[in-house]
């Protein structure tokens, strides 16, 4: 992925957890542990607006409960909207968690995304076998 006309620059980024099975997977990313590492706080997962505490917001625009959740998103308070989707996909193993932002700047915020979600998702990790 780079850049593409329709969405501009864009990243993905993936992780497979073995023995974890996609609605468990699911649960755990839906908590309040789980928005907390991956979208930087605690939110329902519902379509509509929502705010952080540090002063970043976006919209929640599709939730798939078990799929997939679609909304806006920004990396710091004030920052461009972007465009965040983060997939849960059965594996052979386990689950993949899949995240794909659009809509970004340039390469160089690309680049700093895709280290951002990488580290994310390592973060996640534990939170998704269970554990913490």
């Amino acid at each position: 992925m780079g850049r593409t006309r329709d969405a501009g620059w864009q990243c993905g980024v993936r992780r497979t957890v073995a023995g974890v099975d996609p609605t468990g997977a699911w649960a755990r990313l839906a908590s309040a542990e789980g928005t907390a590492i991956w979208l930087g706080g605690p939110v329902a997962l519902e379509p509509g607006p929502y705010a952080l505490a540090d002063g970043r917001e976006g919209e929640i625009r599709v939730v798939r409960p078990g799929s997939h959740v679609r909304l806006t998103w920004q990396a710091a308070p004030g920052d461009p909207d972007t465009t965040l989707q983060l997939r849960v996909l059965p594996a052979r193993t386990g689950t993949t968690v899949a995240v794909h932002q659009e809509r970004l700047a340039d390469a160089e915020q690309r680049a700093q995304m895709l280290a951002h979600w990488e580290g994310v998702l390592d973060a996640l990790r534990p939170v998704l076998a269970g554990g913490a």
